[in-house]
């Protein structure tokens, strides 16, 4: 098991490398605005501009830039500076942090409980009205976007400019002080993050409690007497919920660039906000950093569930 886990995380650092090489590469030999422009502000002479570039090293050879941007991302986690303030992009990041976290693993609280519980309604009153009420909402929250999404649920319910006004709308988030307050200015973006993934949980455990249900150790539950509430929860659902279990970790993972839209559409200050705001101002340094903290998110997820589908499976290890 722990050579295991060395492999892994060697595969991890490796991965990192060429993430990160990709990311400067596309960031940095095919930028869409000048560093040193935006560093100068406005009407700069080229005097300035020789002079930034200088200091940013954009006269270096890209080999020689990309060697740089590794050391100091690898050996000191040095983020860069942002083009267009020079303020240190790593405190930034990780002051946005928190308020990413508690909007992603909030969405997948929410995603498990509705997604589990819509899939069972659904495998348990196979073929009625609710089978098919439910499922088309699930097909639906599927195909909606979330951006489209996030702009229709603050047009209904937000208590500013929504319709019906029962949830706080947009910015909410900044004004919140405590966890609880903060939870709540959360409900709408935990609801609009998790649509999707909820729609996807809940079709992927109805398939698979539905096939659970036909085996035989089932009907022989049933046999002996068993509730049909004790067979689905404790027999059928712990042998259909694991493929759930397994792809709950990349996931979340993969929820880290979807929070992007979300924190776009609900204002809120966190990761995804912050690559946003560095996408439209052109802000290279900016957008790098954000994406390979994001890549980074992405592969821990990975390596975790590889680990645990490890522990739980060892033939997976060979």
């Amino acid at each position: 098991m722990a050579f295991y886990i060395v492999k892994r995380l060697l595969w991890t650092v490796v991965l990192m490398v060429l993430i990160s090489a990709i990311t400067f590469y596309i960031f940095y030999k095919l930028p869409s605005a000048d560093p040193a422009a935006l560093r100068a502000g406005r009407s700069p002479s080229p005097e300035t501009l020789a002079l930034i570039r200088e200091q940013l090293g954009l006269n270096n050879p890209w080999y020689t830039q990309l060697k740089d941007f590794l050391t100091d991302l690898f050996f000191h986690f040095d983020l860069g500076n942002s083009f267009v303030n020079n303020e240190p992009v790593r405190p930034t990041l990780f002051d946005r942090i928190p308020a990413t976290l508690f909007l992603v693993f909030g969405a997948a609280v929410v995603w498990v409980i509705v997604g589990v519980t819509v899939g069972i309604i659904s495998a348990v009153f196979r073929g009625t009205i609710w089978d098919r009420i439910l499922m088309g909402g699930a097909l639906l929250a599927i195909s909606a976007p979330v951006y489209w999404l996030g702009l229709i649920a603050l047009f209904l319910f937000s208590d500013d400019i929504g319709k019906f006004g029962i949830l706080p709308g947009s910015g909410a988030y900044q004004d919140a002080n405590g966890f609880f307050d903060k939870a709540h200015t959360l409900i709408m973006p935990w609801i609009v993050l998790s649509a999707a993934f909820a729609a996807i949980y809940a079709r992927l455990l109805r398939a698979n409690l539905l096939e659970t249900l036909s085996e035989d150790y089932i009907r022989t539950a049933r046999a002996k007497g068993l509730s049909e509430r004790r067979v689905v929860l404790r027999h059928g659902l712990r042998s259909a919920g694991t493929p759930i279990v397994t792809v709950l970790g990349l996931d979340i993972g993969i929820l880290f660039g979807g929070a992007i839209l979300t924190e776009s559409v609900f204002n809120i200050p966190g990761v995804g906000r912050y690559a946003f705001d560095a996408i439209s101002r052109g802000d290279l340094a900016t957008i790098q950093g954000t994406t390979v903290f994001l890549a980074l998110g992405v592969a821990l997820m990975s390596l975790i569930v590889d680990v645990i589908y490890a522990f739980l499976d060892p033939r997976v290890r060979y």
